[in-house]
């Protein structure tokens, strides 16, 4: 196996102990609405939703399809904007910052892993983990780089370029990608939904233990119940609304889940 190699870059001053935040929870909503389109044609996607995310804590959102998981999703991560209602990253009020603001609060405080794995393909592994901060200018944390890379098993695939990874490893080096940064927060958009079976509970595995060893905080849009299975809570949706939040005692190792 060859020896890991990363970018000479100084590391942050500190341990690389999880970040501690001032607030309980790394996000929050007091009735969020979005609504789309005015008169015959509009959709209320979201309708007076207010939910926390606690820190250190791995939530899984589901319902059926059109029921506004995704739209809730975007819209506490500064992809889309509320059409009413307030939107807090920690105790940052998304509808008060401007372009540039929400920009670098995505870019900073936000890690984000898709579907599609949205590699660059002449980047190697290790570049790929580390875009998002280089390309914010600042020095990457090499011991924190080294912990999340030997956790979702990278190590020996560092050098290697997309094209040679398998769908898998491909969705662990976004995995990586999205924890490099120390994130307030890791949102996830069907992050197995590319993945057979196998590739996607590694992943979901990675997520789950991003939570227990490094103090993350993870929130998914899923569909699949065996995903949310990985997951602390899960909470559902429909039309709009939220109608029901599930505890797991001891997730991804029981069925059973408890109000």
């Amino acid at each position: 196996m060859p020896p890991m190699s990363f970018p000479h870059h100084a590391p942050h001053a500190g341990s690389s102990a999880p970040r501690q935040s001032a607030v309980p929870f790394a996000a929050s909503t007091s009735d969020l609405s979005k609504v789309y389109g005015s008169g015959d044609t509009q959709v209320v996607a979201l309708d007076r939703v207010s939910i926390s995310f606690k820190e250190g804590e791995f939530t899984a959102i589901m319902g059926p399809s059109g029921s506004g998981k995704s739209t809730l999703m975007h819209c506490v991560a500064g992809l889309d904007s509320a059409s009413s209602g307030s939107v807090r990253i920690g105790t940052t009020e998304l509808s008060r910052l401007n372009d540039r603001q929400l920009t670098e609060l995505r870019r900073d405080r936000i890690g984000f892993i898709f579907q599609a794995f949205n590699l660059l393909p002449t980047l190697t592994t290790v570049e790929n983990i580390t875009l998002p901060t280089d390309v914010a200018g600042r020095e990457v944390d090499r011991q924190w780089l080294e912990t999340v890379v030997n956790m979702v098993g990278l190590s020996d695939r560092l050098d290697h370029r997309p094209g040679r990874l398998s769908g898998g490893r491909q969705q662990r080096v976004a995995v990586a990608r999205a924890l490099a940064s120390r994130p307030a927060i890791v949102f996830g958009d069907e992050p197995t939904g590319n993945l057979d079976s196998r590739a996607g509970a590694e992943v979901l595995g990675f997520l789950r233990e991003s939570v227990r060893q490094l103090g993350q905080t993870v929130v998914m849009v899923t569909h699949d119940p065996v995903a949310a299975g990985y997951a602390d809570r899960v909470v559902f949706l429909a039309d709009g609304r939220l109608v029901d939040e599930m505890r797991q005692p001891s997730p991804a190792r029981t069925g059973s889940w408890t109000a």
